[in-house]
């Protein structure tokens, strides 16, 4: 089918889908644009509904689903839903997956994050992309504040975001996971009695808890956490990006395993 029109009802939807969380929640569905991101969610399990493309820029050059129906949009159409314009020439629409936190299949010593009411898509982004690329086991989203749906979330992932088990609970439903797998709680907001990142035992079973970009992890954690942790800098400032510092746990946690 052929679509020219922005004001076609399936147009309007897509849009709808891209811009309100609201929306996605109520049909459970989201929009995946780009190649890649497109390759990794059919990959990792996730089951398209329909597609949309732009066949001058698309040409075909990833497999789609023969099953799922595609729609070819006009250049007019793809501008208005696509975010990257020219680059991509694909947008697909999926199910929500959800992830719970007892069937995820964890190695022996898993290494879990904990982002705790994280409002910046980007930034939940690009953890995703950085617990990808360092082998992390999970991702959790405690006191969700930026959908993990969200088109940013999965543009800053780079399709990251479809490789690793991404899951969003509560604050207490995560604390009695940890404690019945006894899996060890660390965090890294600003205290006395923090020890250097380098001296945490990561070949073991751990998690760390990331808090918000402005004002750290919650009350909620800071007397429950085993032990806080600290990353050495020796410039001025005092504090990183959340999604650098996630970066940097990331590395050194995959750093001790491989030693």
């Amino acid at each position: 089918m052929y679509i020219e029109s922005n004001k076609n009802p399936k147009i309007k939807n897509l849009v709808k889908l891209l811009e309100k969380s609201k929306e996605r929640k109520n049909q459970r569905k989201f929009v995946v644009e780009g190649k890649k991101e497109n390759l990794f969610a059919l990959k990792n399990g996730f089951v398209p509904l329909e597609f949309y493309v732009q066949s001058h820029i698309f040409q075909n050059s990833i497999t789609l689903p023969s099953s799922v129906i595609k729609y070819e949009v006009s250049q007019s159409v793809y501008d208005k839903i696509a975010y990257r314009k020219m680059s991509e020439g694909i947008l697909g629409v999926y199910e929500y997956k959800t992830h719970e936190l007892n069937q995820v299949k964890l190695p022996d010593n898993p290494f879990i994050l904990i982002i705790e009411s994280l409002e910046k898509p980007g930034n939940l982004g690009a953890i995703c992309r950085s617990a990808d690329a360092f082998g992390v086991d999970m991702v959790v989203v405690c006191e969700e504040k930026a959908d993990i749906y969200n088109p940013n979330v999965l543009r800053s992932s780079v399709g990251s975001f479809f490789n690793i088990p991404i899951i969003s609970t509560k604050n207490t439903n995560i604390y009695d996971f940890l404690i019945k797998k006894e899996i060890p709680i660390y965090a890294t907001y600003m205290s006395q009695s923090s020890i250097i990142i380098q001296n945490v035992d990561f070949r073991q079973s751990a998690s760390v808890i990331f808090g918000t970009e402005h004002s750290g992890i919650s009350e909620y954690w800071k007397d429950k956490i085993e032990q806080n942790i600290l990353i050495p800098m020796k410039g001025q400032i005092d504090s990183l990006n959340v999604s650098n510092a996630v970066a940097i746990v990331c590395y050194e946690m995959q750093r001790q395993k491989n030693m």
